[in-house]
């Protein structure tokens, strides 16, 4: 016993000492178990949220991806095809030519006052339904594109608020399917129910340019253009700023989805008008959208470019490139004809791909698609 005390005596600090390292190794050593299972944990966990994040990046893809294709095969171009009929029926020019090909050569026919009044409607009507269709394919290329985008973004937002439900993923779709083509489907209100208006305020705004414009004088592509920029910035401006929203954008959904349950039954069912609130809050970011300024800018470059490409061909078919010009008579067979292919067949119209091409109308997009919101 004495012995063991002595020894104790002796070696109790080191014997402290090595059970205190010993004790300190264990804890670490614990201390190290427990971070790694926890890294192993937190590891297995971002692996999961990888998965979630591609699952949830290819299902946003194949959904916008299915959105652009009915729009680019569906919406624009029955939108583009049903504004052209529109335009060619309330612009028909043909009973003004007809007069016009009656009395030449037979004076008695007709008097000089009605024919030039005939001539001067023609003038106005002809510069109305160019700057019209070409007003409306602008600014429907413009508008079919928002769409695709606000519900890309949409889409985003809810598979991201559902990304914690795997099982969830394959099936979200809060907007729903008839709001989604709800929306898609307001591309046809520009024809349906704001080409009255724009085609009375265009033509207003072509009268105030075209007055001091005679028939014999000489007419340039340089003048062309410029009076086709005159027509279209006269009428943008004829109201308050973005009056002409209410040519493109449903003001109030419930009268407009009544219209449209009226439209296709026949008769007012009320049962037909779903999702009302989800389509007014697309139209209402549509709204937004389009009266930005960042959109009036893009509008007005788009525009700007298609005058251009309109301006060549007048004056490749006419010959009015040059500096002398030829009578503006002669130059109105062919401004009126340019309506058709403004509006022509999506797919091969270079009116819409020089839009879609211009790097400013790109950027646009990407940043609208990019500004994504937090909460809706």
């Amino acid at each position: 016993m004495l012995s063991l005390r002595g020894f104790w005596g002796r070696y109790r600090r080191k014997i402290l000492i090595s059970l205190g390292v010993l004790g300190s190794g264990y804890f670490v050593y614990k201390l190290y178990e427990s971070h790694s299972r926890r890294l192993s944990d937190l590891e297995r966990q971002l692996d999961g949220a990888r998965q979630v994040d591609e699952l949830i990046k290819k299902q946003l893809h194949a959904h916008f991806e299915n959105i652009q294709r009915i729009s680019d095969t569906t919406t624009l171009p029955y939108a583009m095809h049903y504004l052209r009929s529109r335009i060619s029926e309330d612009l028909d020019l043909s009973h003004l030519t007809e007069k016009l090909m009656q009395g030449k050569g037979h004076s008695s026919s007709l008097a000089v006052k009605e024919k030039l009044e005939l001539w001067e409607r023609l003038k106005i009507l002809s510069f109305t339904r160019t700057a019209a269709s070409l007003w409306s394919m602008t600014v429907l290329c413009l508008y079919v594109r928002v769409q695709v985008n606000i519900l890309g973004r949409q889409l985003y937002v809810e598979i991201a608020r559902d990304s914690e439900n795997s099982e969830a993923l394959d099936e979200i779709d809060s907007f729903g399917r008839h709001s989604q083509q709800d929306f898609l489907a307001t591309a046809d209100y520009l024809a349906t129910y704001g080409i009255n208006s724009l085609v009375m305020n265009m033509q207003s705004a072509a009268r105030e340019v075209l007055k001091d414009k005679q028939l014999k004088e000489p007419f340039t592509a340089v003048q062309l253009r410029e009076t086709m920029i005159q027509i279209l910035q006269r009428f943008m401006n004829i109201g308050e700023p973005n009056y002409w929203l209410s040519y493109v954008v449903p003001e109030n959904v419930n009268d407009y989805k009544q219209q449209m349950a009226m439209s296709d039954t026949g008769f007012d069912d009320s049962s037909i008008i779903m999702d009302a609130s989800k389509l007014e809050h697309l139209l209402f970011e549509t709204r937004a959208v389009l009266s930005s300024p960042d959109f009036r800018n893009v509008l007005e470059i788009s525009l700007n470019k298609v005058v251009d490409i309109l301006t060549e061909d007048v004056g490749i078919h006419v010959g009015g490139t040059s500096s002398s010009g030829v009578p503006l008579a002669k130059l109105l067979p062919q401004i009126t004809w340019l309506s058709l292919p403004l509006l022509g067949e999506p797919g091969d119209n270079k009116f819409v791909q020089s839009v879609r091409s211009l790097p400013e109308v790109e950027l646009f997009y990407t940043l609208l698609y990019a500004n994504m919101p937090l909460a809706t």
